[in-house]
């Protein structure tokens, strides 16, 4: 499952996307306009955005490029302008896919299924290295140095996504969120203690996982 930002200020079109998607396995967010959007990114790591191009206060290209600054995930934009200097605008500032409306709801979640798919950490790679961190996403295992070191599957996940999102901020709601589930019960000191074993596990490698007073957590590739 991932979790999708749809940005567009006609309700009924985003009614019928938000449905294909969350058919198709996916939680969705919605945003009426630019704005919006670049708010709940701020608040909500995405793994993916479908983005308007026409839409009041902020249009879609210029959305789209300040979300590039905020995140790597693919971005497919929806206009109903079918030119090819419109695309290849959308393309410039950082779009990955592009649907000129009418569209198949049916195509944009192939579509979608097929960015994300590319974009997961464990298609791109069967592990990830930090330091002397080796990550299996495949067998479910972390080495330290050579050696495996036992974690909890929350610990093991917490590691994994942070791994997966080098250098990017999430604070302690966003981490519940991505890895504990939005119907998770619990305060945001669980992210707390969960960063404090890892970081023992971890030992001299915890130096990977930063603190930021009021901000929240990030894993740097320390060199």
């Amino acid at each position: 499952m991932a979790n999708i930002l749809i940005v567009e200020d006609e309700k009924a079109m985003q009614d019928i996307i938000a449905d294909y998607m969350r058919k198709g396995g996916h939680a969705c967010f919605t945003a009426d306009d630019g704005i919006d959007a670049l708010v709940t990114l701020k608040n909500h790591p995405m793994d993916l955005m479908i983005l308007d191009v026409m839409m009041p206060h902020l249009d879609g290209f210029s959305v789209c490029k300040m979300a590039r600054e905020m995140s790597n995930m693919p971005i497919i934009m929806l206009t109903a302008k079918g030119a090819e200097d419109d695309k290849l605008k959308g393309y410039d500032y950082g779009a990955d896919d592009y649907m000129t409306k009418p569209f198949s709801p049916k195509v944009l979640l192939a579509k979608v299924n097929a960015l994300l798919r590319r974009s997961s950490p464990s298609s791109a790679a069967e592990a990830i290295t930090a330091g002397k961190i080796m990550l299996h996403h495949s067998a479910h295992k972390v080495y330290l140095d050579g050696q495996e070191i036992t974690l909890t599957h929350k610990e093991y996940e917490l590691l994994s996504f942070l791994m997966a999102n080098p250098g990017q901020i999430f604070s302690r709601e966003q981490l519940l969120n991505r890895v504990w589930d939005y119907d998770f019960e619990g305060t945001t000191r669980t992210v707390d203690t969960h960063i404090k074993t890892l970081r023992q596990k971890l030992g001299d490698e915890g130096r990977h996982i930063v603190t930021l007073i009021r901000s929240g957590y990030k894993f740097e590739v320390v060199v």
